[in-house]
């Protein structure tokens, strides 16, 4: 056995004693973790523990010893130029300089080169002629972002078996459910969270650094629907460089973060927004987006949200959809799509559901304080968020919540904000460790934080408007944007789906 970096391991008992922390903390060791009779190393968690771990799970964490026989742990971007061959890769140029206000899609420009020049230009080898001509290596960074497995490697399907999800209990899954991220150094994407699935993230080369926020820290994350993109909500917040004048409430903000090392896997809860930067010269990732029940009314909301969007920055200026919508959305932008869009929503809705009997959906009262359940003649299995987390909680794993899984999982906490910060007692997580700041250690799992989910973002949202009421300008001018953040918000298109769905039902 090879042992995680972070630890010494004495195999000669039956505990695992930890030296690589302050102090000794002791863990019990699985028989996942000897050494088999073939000297061969064994992977601490089963699929199907490692799937419940993801699917109860409500917390970030990473995975250690889990892909060290995958191919695709030998993908470095010097071995993907030459699988590549020449082929093109768009990516996306941005500027190294840290502004207060979030470096947008929308904002950077594109370049479409091949890894060998990616490569080449990434060394600081200057050239006059070339795509990347015009970008000086240490005034820019360059991503190529969300490359889809199946188009990029589409001559060589073979290669999709590099990638073995099934390891964590998703049989079948593999390379072709994958997309594949290549940065230099700086390179990122804005904070948002995505509407759909939970993540997993494995590192393959380089090292990333993840800045997490809770589901319920929405409020205090000013979120944004533009620029439009169906399933991500950004952020109007820079999470590293934060504007605290223009954005008070984001010091109340639980950041966390983590810095993911290659051969380690993250996993991403759903509704967890995430800041995410490359901090080596070359990294490369793979992940995969893993679909939950909640799913299929999530895409209720997004076509509520893509239809009234598109109306309204339609009409304010028909002739440049590119200032807000995010070059990842290729689609047509008509009226008539998106109805036809929210149809076939609707419908597939329904026809999840079909087979069943009832379904609760719960919806807001009018206080916005006390939840009210629906039944609909549709399905006894969906169930809302809060209901489906306390079933999610109950079971073997339960048992487990107030023990440790050892060494390799590692739960990802809250981390110092500074001076700001209005918290204490915080903890911070390097992606080896977690270590309290008085150097206590934390290993509590939090499987039914989100249960409280809901309650918590409409107290802080109710707060954060009512201390905003007494300081409006005299002549404040409401823009389009204003109003779309208001009508788009995650909380009011989540009571519009409901509200959808349980009048279709009737």
């Amino acid at each position: 056995m090879v042992p995680h970096p972070a630890f010494s391991f004495d195999m000669g008992s039956d505990e695992v004693f930890c030296s690589g922390w302050p102090r000794t903390v002791i863990f019990p060791v699985s028989a996942s973790h000897e050494v088999g009779m073939t000297g061969e190393h064994v992977k601490p968690f089963t699929p199907e523990k490692a799937k419940e771990i993801i699917m109860c799970l409500q917390q970030p964490a990473i995975f250690c010893n889990m892909v060290f026989n995958w191919p695709a742990r030998h993908w470095t971007a010097k071995h993907l130029s030459e699988v590549l061959h020449g082929k093109q890769i768009r990516f996306r140029m941005g500027l190294k300089s840290i502004d207060t206000v979030p470096q947008f899609e929308t904002a950077c420009s594109y370049v479409d080169a091949t890894l060998e020049e990616f490569l080449t230009w990434n060394c600081d080898q200057h050239s006059s002629s070339g795509p990347f001509r015009d970008y000086d290596h240490s005034k820019f960074w360059a991503y190529a972002d969300y490359k889809y497995f199946i188009s990029l490697f589409e001559d060589r399907t073979d290669i999709f078996q590099g990638v073995i999800w099934s390891d964590f209990g998703f049989p079948g899954r593999n390379g072709q459910e994958s997309t594949l991220w290549i940065g230099s150094l700086g390179a990122h994407t804005p904070c948002h969270l995505d509407s759909y699935g939970c993540n997993l993230v494995f590192q393959v080369q380089g090292r990333k650094r993840w800045h997490l926020f809770p589901p319920e820290d929405t409020p205090f994350l000013y979120p944004t629907r533009i620029p439009y993109e169906e399933s991500s909500v950004f952020s109007k917040i820079n999470v590293v460089n934060p504007d605290l004048k223009h954005f008070p409430q984001f010091q109340k903000a639980q950041r966390h973060t983590v810095t993911l090392n290659p051969g380690q896997v993250l996993f991403v809860p759903r509704h967890w927004w995430h800041y995410v930067e490359s901090i080596d010269p070359v990294t490369i990732s793979i992940n995969s987006w893993i679909e939950l029940e909640e799913d299929h009314l999530a895409r209720v909301e997004e076509a509520i949200t893509r239809m009234l969007v598109c109306a309204l920055k339609t009409a304010e200026d028909p002739q440049n959809t590119r200032a807000w919508l995010n070059p990842t959305e290729v689609e047509e932008t008509s009226h008539e799509v998106n109805c036809h869009y929210l149809n076939r929503a609707v419908a597939a809705f329904f026809d999840h559901y079909r087979t069943s009997k009832v379904v609760e959906i719960q919806g807001l009262n009018e206080s916005g304080e006390n939840m009210k359940k629906e039944q609909l003649n549709v399905s006894s299995h969906m169930a809302v968020e809060q209901t489906l987390h306390q079933n999610l909680a109950m079971g073997t794993i339960k048992q487990e919540a107030t023990s440790s899984f050892g060494p390799d999982l590692i739960l990802i906490t809250p981390t110092s904000e500074g001076p700001h910060s209005e918290r204490r007692g915080i903890f911070e997580s390097n992606g080896k460790e977690f270590v309290h700041k008085d150097g206590e250690h934390f290993t509590k799992l939090y499987y039914a934080r989100g249960r409280q989910m809901t309650s918590k973002s409409e107290k802080a949202m109710v707060q954060q408007t009512a201390s905003k009421s007494t300081t409006v300008p005299p002549q404040a001018f409401v823009s389009t944007d204003d109003l779309l953040d208001c009508m788009v918000n995650p909380q009011v298109t989540r009571m519009v789906a409901q509200l959808l769905i349980q009048g279709k039902s009737l």
